[in-house]
């Protein structure tokens, strides 16, 4: 049978793609490195991207109520953001420096108690236990001689960390950035992006790129929304709670659990153990009540609240919200937690749509 050049030529195509796709898997490795390098360079226009976003939730909520102009209302949402970020802040560190006081004037004391405590044991039992005199001076310097001879390593590690931390703030800032000239220009960049999808695209393929782009807007401000009001209700009920048990630290600790609380999953695990270590400095029965009351709260949270606040603004399966922040997480860190969920409550809708539509073609109910 004689090939017609349509025919021909979408065999070559298809050719040519299983010859990239064999190519690409052969050399995996270099792939992935080219496509991390790739990623890299879009790394501040990613965090950018989702700075915008949270902002301008915040932004148009002020907007809406204010009828403030958009410079104004721009500055006064970055004012509450960096303002909770501040308060929380000096909240916390201040009582980790105290903490970290407490413990290093109270380790020679434990350790002389515990030396007593081990010669006390060893004359009341009838066995010989090994003499624990610790001589300080050789422990010294063997120290001073394992940092004189990893020196080189210990270097080479501050220097990858400075550079670590230095990479990490200047793609914040330039992130920062880029965010406030897209919500400054959102309306001009928005009819750019639609002049662009017109000129080169057919109607019906630019009204479906729009109606994804407008799912995603909700789904995103949706998510937003109520991780913010959900953080609010952990952080008040963790308030009130440790109130009534008489637990240290209790605004502190519960101005702590309403912020960690905004990651999803592993927010409520940040904000646990943070807390129980304050706790546990001082009063270590109580760091024990104070998990038990936390396990409580976090029932509640995710049968009552979370359902109800946040669940049904993105529905999303829970273990597909665990899928999101892990990949998220381990992709762009916190920002990658926080743009994973409703990015992965977007591509769900949409195959659980076009699947439903498949379905429906083919007369199948199941």
């Amino acid at each position: 049978m004689e090939l017609n050049r349509e025919t021909l030529r979408k065999l070559m195509g298809l050719l040519l793609f299983a010859a990239l796709l064999l190519s690409a898997a052969l050399n995996i490795n270099q792939v992935m490195e080219s496509a991390g390098s790739v990623l890299g360079l879009f790394t501040p226009f990613i965090i950018g991207g989702v700075m915008a976003m949270i902002l301008n939730v915040i932004m148009h909520w002020i907007e809406k109520r204010t009828k403030l102009n958009r410079g104004l209302s721009l500055l006064l949402s970055l004012f509450i953001v960096f303002g909770l970020i501040a308060f929380l802040m000096l909240l916390v560190i201040p009582e980790f420096v105290n903490i970290v006081e407490m413990v290093s004037k109270r380790v020679p004391e434990a350790v002389k108690q515990f030396e007593t405590w081990i010669d006390g044991a060893g004359k009341r039992l009838p066995i010989d236990l090994p003499n624990l005199e610790i001589d300080w001076n050789k422990v010294f310097n063997t120290i001073t001689d394992m940092l004189q001879k990893g020196s080189s390593a210990v270097f080479k590690s501050t220097i990858g960390i400075t550079t670590s931390i230095f990479s990490a703030f200047f793609n914040g800032l330039l992130g920062l950035v880029f965010a406030i000239y897209v919500l400054l220009q959102k309306e001009q960049l928005g009819l750019q992006f639609k002049k662009i999808l017109h000129a080169f695209l057919k109607e019906d393929t630019v009204a479906g790129i729009l109606a994804v782009g407008g799912r995603a807007h909700s789904i995103f401000s949706n998510f937003v929304t109520g991780q913010f009001t959900e953080a609010l209700i952990i952080g008040g009920l963790c308030f009130v709670g440790m109130l009534i048990l008489s637990m240290p630290y209790a605004l502190v600790i519960s101005a702590l659990v309403g912020f960690t609380a905004l990651i999803p999953v592993f927010g409520a695990f940040i904000g646990t153990g943070i807390g129980a270590f304050l706790i546990l400095m001082v009063n270590p029965i109580k760091a024990l009540w104070f998990i038990l009351f936390i396990v409580v709260l976090q029932q509640l949270e995710g049968n009552l609240i979370y359902p109800k606040v946040v669940g049904s603004s993105i529905g999303l399966p829970g273990i597909w919200v665990l899928a999101a922040v892990t990949i998220g997480g381990a992709a762009y860190g916190v920002v990658g937690m926080l743009a994973g969920v409703p990015l992965a409550s977007l591509i769900y809708s949409l195959i659980r749509d076009f699947v439903n539509m498949r379905l429906k073609q083919k007369k199948i109910e199941l």
